[in-house]
């Protein structure tokens, strides 16, 4: 007879789940005791790292992600990483080590006390096994539920006296289980959306991650094409739907009620597609939307859809809708949309670079098809002015705002994606919280390109010190860090820079390199 153990690594096997991404304790030795050959063990010396580095992974693959913690704390520390992955439909399965069954109920050091319940509500189903021979249905019912519409992370917890349990014979069966959804928009509602889209005066189209993820971005462009329609991005992007040097591009709407209602005045409907309607971030309160305008919504998350305060909502799949849509509207007599005009020519002021001139020096050098991991949060709108993001899969963004995100993030989209360079782009207030990544991209030889942009402040809050006008506060500035040192302490070669020449030349021997490399710049921050 099989064990446990055996018969749940033969389903993660033929799911596709043979990277596992983790920081073990002693729960969990009895499961990694029988790891087989062809699976892949990455280690992370911080669980929110860990975490960080499976989302990375999974959000550049699409597929569903092995996390492996430890019981309750280990669970605890990647609980704020686990936000992120949340609000980004990340499908991971994480799962943790629980102590011996029969002594749970005592409390015993590293039991988790309702297991059941701790990563509650963050995760979209979590689950405690009721015996042992349940362990590999539950596991292969975790799998399925995080790739299900809308997507997102679960939670397992597994003791670890099961492991060595023997199997039932129908666990056999699983193996042979798949899942599918099948579910879409009625011939009528394809065309009440296509009526609506065709007849509408002056639409614009809103885009949010969802349309990243399902690879259809060359839908969005011809639907856009086709209605001669701006196109935004929703607040808040955790993934770029839309090429940003499109004639329809328009850059990133505003995270504010006010703001945003206002950035859409003359449109008389507001086609959102793959995205919450909205994720708000500043309190600007206002309108919802400009006078005359109707919003019509499509995504994938009931969810999104309930919680929405304003339009009408199709719960449907994102990219074979869009499909059907960019296929069947028929093209409109308006004027086509002009090109883009050239990029600014920003010019640094003062010691170090402005981050504007960083990333138009990083978009001149970097290959065409990077994929740019961003968790510098006080410059994005830098960002958007300069890059050329004209791949699919290639921005992500912490998309809760949870820090910690990128740095592990762009090692683990750097080991899902071997062919195409990744770019991490992390601020020295972020960097922090996910440093310790760069000891996994040293041991397991991750070629990822870190570029720290150190200001000696963390500039989103100086930013919202303006807005809240709280005034000069306790815990703004983040002075004397040397992540060059703390770079090589980990065993990545790191160089800092202050020029726009000596960035150039780092940043074209770190694209060279066949290793993890950091470039520590020195950036000015606007107070204005």
């Amino acid at each position: 007879m099989a064990t446990v153990s055996e018969v749940t690594y033969e389903l993660l096997r033929a799911r596709g789940l043979t990277s596992v991404f983790g920081n073990p304790g002693s729960n969990e030795l009895p499961f990694l005791s029988g790891i087989p050959d062809d699976f892949r063990y990455v280690l992370g010396l911080h669980e929110g790292a860990v975490l960080s580095m499976a989302d990375g992974y999974s959000l550049v693959t699409g597929e569903a992600t092995l996390v492996n913690l430890h019981a309750a704390s280990g669970s605890g520390n990647a609980m704020g990483a686990l936000t992120n992955s949340v609000y980004s439909h990340s499908p991971l399965v994480v799962t943790a080590g629980q102590q011996v069954r029969s002594t749970i109920g005592q409390e015993v050091m590293l039991s988790n006390v309702d297991a059941g319940t701790l990563m509650k509500p963050l995760v979209k189903w979590s689950s405690e096994p009721a015996c042992a021979e349940d362990v590999p249905r539950t596991i292969n019912q975790a799998i399925h539920t995080a790739l299900l519409p809308a997507k997102g992370p679960v939670y397992v917890s597994v003791p670890y006296d099961d492991w060595a349990a023997e199997a039932p014979p129908e666990s056999a069966g699983l193996l042979a289980r798949d899942v599918h959804s099948a579910a879409s928009l009625s011939g009528d509602q394809i065309r009440d959306l296509i009526e609506t889209l065709e007849s509408a005066t002056n639409p614009v189209l809103v885009l949010g991650p969802a349309v990243d993820a399902d690879h259809a971005n060359a839908h969005a462009v011809l639907l856009a094409e086709k209605l001669r329609a701006p196109v935004w991005i929703a607040p808040s992007p955790s993934r770029c739907p839309f090429p940003t040097r499109h004639p329809s591009f328009r850059g990133v709407l505003p995270a504010c009620v006010a703001d945003l209602s206002k950035t859409l005045e003359g449109h008389d409907l507001v086609f959102v597609v793959g995205a919450p309607v909205f994720r708000y971030h500043q309190y600007v309160p206002g309108n919802y939307l400009p006078g005359g305008a109707r919003l019509i919504h499509v995504t994938d998350d009931g969810g999104e859809a309930a919680r929405a305060p304003i339009g009408e909502a199709y719960v449907a799949p994102v990219g074979s809708t869009l499909e059907i849509l960019a296929n069947m509207v028929k093209p409109s007599d308006r004027s086509p949309l002009p090109p883009l005009g050239d990029y600014e020519k920003p010019v640094s002021v003062g010691a170090g670079l402005d981050p504007a001139q960083l990333f138009a020096l990083v978009r001149a050098g970097a290959p065409d098809d990077a994929i740019y991991v961003n968790e510098s949060t006080s410059t994005s709108d830098a960002f958007w002015s300069q890059m050329d993001l004209s791949h699919q899969g290639s921005y992500y963004f912490p998309a809760s705002g949870g820090l910690g995100f990128g740095l592990p993030a762009a090692v683990g989209a750097q080991l899902a994606s071997p062919d195409r360079q990744v770019i991490g782009l992390i601020g020295d207030g972020s960097a922090n919280y996910g440093i310790t990544a760069l000891w996994s991209a040293a041991q397991y030889k991750i070629p990822v390109v870190v570029v720290i942009l150190n200001n000696g402040t963390y500039g989103a809050l100086r930013g919202f010190s303006k807005i809240l006008n709280t005034g000069e506060t306790p815990g703004l500035d983040v002075p004397g860090i040397d992540f060059v040192s703390i770079a090589e302490g980990y065993g990545v070669r790191g160089t800092a820079v202050a020029t726009a020449e000596d960035f150039t030349t780092a940043f074209k021997a770190a694209l060279a390199a066949d290793e993890p490399t950091l470039i520590e710049v020195r950036t000015t921050f606007d107070e204005s």
